[in-house]
């Protein structure tokens, strides 16, 4: 009688024990995929299409260059129905996967500027981890059959259960107990001249540069990837199969940040961009050496990104020089 009785508690506990686990593991999943949610906040705005934001007339793919440099402020203030697909080292692969998931909102003949960055021939990210973080993002945007690559056990720990691959992360679902400080900074009256401040930002924007340089540049094997130009050309043929306008641009960059460029690279980049641009008779706008942009400091965050000022000159810019987007506009 005791071994039968033995045998059941422990077979009740093989039950148990494994099911508690579990449970605490779903009730745990549900607060951390608020956390987890958050760190994709560059991309919620993919969740306005289809609601807030239809039949779109104007729109934009690309790294960063094109997060961050296509603002549509004054175009939909004056009615005009635009969206940024931009996201931080985003490849053609995914401009494409994501066209496929929600072109559909698009309007036909909807403008779709295509950035052509130093590193658009190569990759952004510099190592695995990079590469590997910037993929599982995507799970939480596409669906199974746009994600490229798609691995049916990163979808369930990224996007099902993401408390499973939640690492260092679990730690921020334990509450804080820190008095709150209230830090003030004294305002310090300066005698120091805006020479001497320009001359700092000077400074930080050459030190950004070189940095810039070296993680687009340095330690890669080759700086043109035959699958990215591929790519490109996928991108393009999307574009058109489906009543799109793609027009590649180059978006501009400081002085600081084009300096280290070598010749040879610039000739190559070139070639390659108007050879692409001639195969499929489609427009190349290029503003990375602008006049206007180059040494006007105030129109950039750093020295290959537009601030919100130089990005809505930049809009302004284009409006009146690119004629795919003057027809789009009616003009």
């Amino acid at each position: 009688m005791n071994r039968k009785k033995t045998i059941l508690v422990f077979t009740i506990k093989c039950i148990a024990i494994p099911a508690a686990a579990v449970l605490i593991l779903f009730l745990l999943n549900i607060p951390y995929r608020e956390i987890d949610d958050a760190k994709y906040m560059d991309m919620w705005n993919l969740r306005m299409l289809g609601n807030q934001i239809n039949d779109v007339e104007i729109a934009n793919v690309g790294s960063s260059h094109g997060a961050y440099d296509f603002i549509y402020d004054g175009l939909t203030e004056d009615g005009y129905s635009c969206f940024n697909f931009g996201s931080v080292s985003q490849t053609y692969q995914y401009d494409l996967a994501l066209l496929k998931e929600y072109g559909s909102h698009l309007d036909e003949g909807c403008v779709v500027f295509i950035p052509v960055s130093y590193f658009s021939f190569n990759n952004e990210t510099v190592n695995e981890s990079e590469a590997q973080a910037l993929s599982v993002k995507y799970y939480h945007f596409l669906s199974p059959k746009n994600v490229p690559d798609y691995d049916l056990y990163t979808d369930i720990v990224t996007t099902r259960l993401p408390i499973l691959s939640a690492g260092e992360d679990l730690l921020k679902l334990l509450p804080v107990f820190s008095p709150s400080l209230k830090v003030l900074a004294a305002e310090e009256e300066s005698d120091t001249g805006s020479a001497e401040m320009d001359e700092a930002a000077v400074a930080e924007f050459a030190n950004r540069a070189a940095m810039r340089f070296d993680r687009h540049f340095n330690n890669k094997e080759t700086l043109f990837l035959p699958e990215r130009e591929t790519q490109l050309l996928s991108l393009i043929d999307y574009c058109k199969k489906h009543g799109l306008t793609p027009v590649l641009i180059t978006t501009p960059f400081s002085v600081y940040y084009n300096n280290p460029v070598p010749e040879d690279f610039l000739d190559r980049f070139y070639g390659t961009i108007n050879r692409i641009a001639s195969d499929t008779n489609v427009s190349y706008y290029d503003y990375s050496h602008d006049a206007r942009f180059g040494e006007n400091l105030t129109y950039f965050s750093d020295s290959d990104h537009l601030n919100a000022e130089g990005a809505a000159y930049f809009m302004e810019i284009i409006a009146e020089e690119v004629p795919e987007l003057r027809e789009a506009l009616g003009e």
